[in-house]
């Protein structure tokens, strides 16, 4: 069942060939994860989504408050027989239908699904994990690409190429030629005792977990947190190279081309965000 601006209806009735977010990508999307009926992080993806509205420029309801949407949430998942289980959560907002670039109807709606996720707390997968470039096309470093839009072109022409390659993941350069993110989260770079994340600036998703890590590691003496541009070329030296987002927590990268990689430190920060998310 899909929870459509607070009413529930079967999934096959909620799209129109009118809908904004289909004709024209004017929509944003934030997937969460709950765990038991406990929302993960729900104040930083609720401000992410705020934000990302005003940069949209879409009209922001009054009651699109943070309680508002913890109730729809909780509601969506008890309807969908998941209030005592772990589920992936979506959230899908878009500008009602009329006009062709210029929307002649200025209000919102949203849409919130949910689907069984088999892990209640983030678990590392130890198994092979080899990336690559992707370089066919490549991500501008603006603003716009900082937001969870469903303007998604690149990633879904990358994810085919990875497929085609036999590769579990790609790697996407923006149009300065440095290291942006990975196909579904963003990327960080362990070499020795520093750490590296890509900028905002450079057109990374301005991702949860991303945030959640950067929050922990200022905690952590023993590190050296960066968020600088990453070259390519910096990749083969690195000790280890991860990717992170909400629902898989962090994915240890174990093979670049002919260079493998260690998971010591993506352990590390694992458990800490286990142990965070245990004690919140």
């Amino acid at each position: 069942m899909i929870n459509i601006n607070g009413n529930f209806s079967e999934n096959n009735s909620v799209l129109t060939f009118e809908n904004r977010g289909y004709s024209y990508g004017d929509a944003l999307f934030e997937t969460i994860k709950v765990s038991h009926g406990k929302i993960l992080f729900l104040e930083d993806h609720y401000f992410r989504l705020m934000a990302s509205m005003r940069i949209m420029r879409m009209e922001i309801p009054m009651h699109f408050t943070m309680e508002f949407f913890e109730e729809e949430i909780i509601k969506t998942i008890t309807k969908n027989e998941l209030a005592n289980a772990s589920s992936r959560v979506k959230i899908q907002i878009h500008r009602n239908v009329g006009g062709l670039y210029l929307p002649t109807n200025i209000d919102v709606s949203f849409i919130i699904s949910a689907k069984a996720l088999e892990s209640d707390f983030y678990l590392l997968n130890d198994n092979t994990y080899e990336v690559d470039l992707f370089k066919d096309f490549y991500v501008s470093p603006s603003l716009l690409s900082t937001l969870k839009t469903n303007n998604k072109a690149l990633n879904v022409v990358a994810s085919i190429y990875a497929k085609e390659n036999d590769l579990d993941n790609c790697l996407l350069l923006n149009t300065n030629k440095n290291v942006v993110e990975a196909l579904n989260g963003n990327i960080f770079l362990v070499k020795g005792n520093t750490i590296k994340t890509p900028p905002l600036a450079d057109g990374c998703l301005k991702g949860v977990m991303r945030q959640q890590l950067l929050n922990l590691l200022e905690l952590l003496p023993d590190y050296t947190l960066e968020e600088v541009s990453i070259s390519p070329f910096e990749l083969q030296k690195a000790d280890e190279l991860f990717i992170t987002n909400v629902i898989t927590g962090i994915q240890s990268i174990t093979k670049y081309r002919k260079k493998t990689f260690g998971n010591e430190v993506a352990k590390m920060l694992l458990q800490k965000i286990n142990v965070k998310i245990r004690l919140g």
